[in-house]
């Protein structure tokens, strides 16, 4: 069996989830397209899970439980599990990010400490 996984996700593909293409065992990994004008059509919270967003390209905002989070590319923002949360590209730029979902307080070591040398 390998000790790696990877897979190309065509940058016009509107969302990808990549838990079983990768076949993650620790965190979810999301790839999301929103065109200019459109935003993701639910408000969401998680029951254990806190996500990390990186904003690739494009600007917009989060609705994070009733307040508004201006979002533009380099940004990255962490929202707690319980935190209702909406996403929405500008009017004029299509909005491009990844979200990372892991499970609160799961890290035990990074970096340095977990690195075998």
């Amino acid at each position: 069996m390998a000790s790696f996984n990877k897979v190309s996700i065509p940058s016009s593909q509107a969302r990808a989830e990549l838990h079983d293409s990768l076949s993650l065992t620790g965190a979810e990994i999301s790839i999301n397209n929103l065109p200019a004008g459109t935003g993701v059509p639910f408000v969401h919270a998680h029951k254990q899970n806190e996500e990390i967003y990186a904003i690739l390209s494009g600007s917009g905002r989060a609705e994070i439980d009733g307040e508004t989070v201006s979002l533009a590319a380099g940004d990255w923002l962490r929202i707690s599990p319980e935190a209702r949360r909406q996403f929405f590209a500008s009017e004029d730029t299509a909005l491009s990010f990844i979200c990372i979902q892991v499970k609160v307080h799961s890290l035990e070591s990074y970096t340095k400490d977990d690195a075998i040398v």
